[in-house]
């Protein structure tokens, strides 16, 4: 990695300032992506935002910020965005401070107050380097303030045309993806969680990868495409709507299941008898069993301590397979007629088994 530090001051960052709502922020005479595309809204309260114009007025010097360069041959912010929104929006005019006692906007401030604001030197960072080295860093310096998730992270390592195509479909307000899918899915789609999600359902966790291998691609259909086979894939397979179904790992079941036949009745079946199982502690995780067979995704109630107790005096401390005597912190509760078999978590169905039968292991 390369760093060049360099003093801009904020007259330079706020000329041609132009904030597009959803469609970006844009300052420094149009060089400056100050936010991406449908990245994450404006998060700084009116304190914080405030207090970023005090500490300039009084001259007291706030936290370095770190810009690089993009594909498309501007600057963007990976640390420091929200203290140059506040400064932005301040010099435009859309909010007021507490100046004297009174509310004064940067228009209410004498030429000479105005001058100073324009006249205060940011100290900023210009990075330069291969991908993994400005991720690595970027991960570094975003330990303080209001930290950038991962894919924003690499948003600004991978930005590009197939980004913006991309970040139109899964990141906008009321996106296709989101319309499409927003029963299944879950995580905020400003801070670039639905848009990771599909890369690394598609990528099989190698967004950086795909990101990278895709960087100069003209447009996401792909992305896109593969996003809706999965989730038609699971209306088809799931007609059955329930909230459950929301948030799971419906990319990863679909790369592992989309070539089996399943019957869809039995199925709808199935589920309809493990929802109302009281065993069954883990409702969401009854889609990953049905496809799986894995027991483990149901988390199977366990016996509590006072069934426990009950069973080992009645069996007398004795395992209830190799026969021997132990104390009970030696034992554990199993189910005599295993719940796949159609046993019960109650009592009439516990037994107090030796860990070593419980492990399967028999003693010589």
């Amino acid at each position: 990695m390369k760093f060049v530090l360099k003093e801009i001051s904020i007259g330079e960052i706020v000329e041609g300032y132009v904030d597009h709502a959803e469609e970006g922020i844009i300052g420094y005479n149009g060089k400056l992506n100050i936010r991406p595309k449908y990245q994450r809204e404006f998060v700084y309260n009116d304190v914080r935002r405030n207090a970023v114009i005090y500490s300039i007025r009084r001259g007291f010097p706030i936290n370095v910020m770190y810009w690089v360069e993009n594909a498309e041959g501007m600057y963007e912010i990976l640390d420091g965005q929200q203290r140059t929104i506040s400064i932005c929006q301040y010099i435009a005019g859309d909010y007021p401070i507490i100046v004297a006692g009174q509310p004064k906007t940067f228009q209410n401030l004498t030429e000479e107050e105005q001058q100073q604001l324009l006249d205060y030197k940011l100290m900023i960072y210009f990075c330069d380097g291969n991908d993994k080295g400005k991720i690595d860093w970027f991960r570094i310096i975003n330990i303080t303030g209001e930290k950038l998730t991962d894919q924003e992270l690499r948003n600004a390592i991978y930005a590009g045309e197939w980004l913006n195509c991309a970040k139109e479909l899964f990141s906008k307000n009321n996106c296709k993806a989101y319309m499409l899918a927003k029963g299944y899915v879950d995580g905020s789609l400003i801070r670039q969680e639905l848009l990771e999600k599909a890369i690394s359902w598609i990528s099989q966790g190698k967004i950086e990868k795909y990101m990278s291998d895709h960087q100069h691609d003209t447009d996401a259909e792909e992305l896109w495409e593969y996003f809706k086979n999965v989730i038609e894939w699971v209306q088809r397979t799931f007609p059955g709507y329930r909230k459950e179904m929301k948030g799971l790992d419906w990319g990863a079941f679909y790369n592992r299941y989309k070539d089996e036949e399943f019957d869809v009745k039995a199925l709808e079946k199935e589920i309809q008898i493990l929802m109302m199982d009281i065993d069954v502690t883990d409702k969401k995780g009854i889609y990953q069993y049905v496809l799986s067979g894995d027991e483990r995704c149901l988390n199977i109630r366990g016996f509590n301590n006072n069934q426990k107790r009950e069973t080992y005096e009645r069996q007398g401390g004795i395992c209830a397979k190799c026969g021997n005597h132990f104390d009970m912190r030696q034992m554990d509760a199993e189910h005599v007629v295993t719940w796949k078999q159609g046993g019960k978590t109650n009592i009439k169905n516990c037994q107090m088994v030796c860990k070593t039968c419980l492990r399967g292991v028999r003693p010589q």
